[in-house]
């Protein structure tokens, strides 16, 4: 039995990433031990909000990992 499923790349905070599997974004947080909680997501330059985190990884999303800071 071949495979045909193609991996699944995607950026992440400038770095690449390939999964063999489809993840879903909350999934894809997980994997790459990143935090679920006091963050947002943008991506392709677009604010992903939090209710849509259990769809599936789109293949080439340019995803950022954004955290609050504290300042002023």
């Amino acid at each position: 039995m071949t495979s045909t499923s193609v991996p699944i790349g995607v950026t992440v905070n400038g770095t690449d990433h390939e999964f063999a599997e489809t993840l879903t974004v909350r999934e894809l947080l997980s994997r790459l031990e990143l935090p679920c909680q006091g963050i947002a997501l943008a991506v392709d330059g677009a604010v992903f909000p939090k209710s849509r985190w259990d769809e599936p990884v789109g293949r080439g999303w340019q995803i950022e990992v954004l955290t609050a800071v504290q300042g002023g």
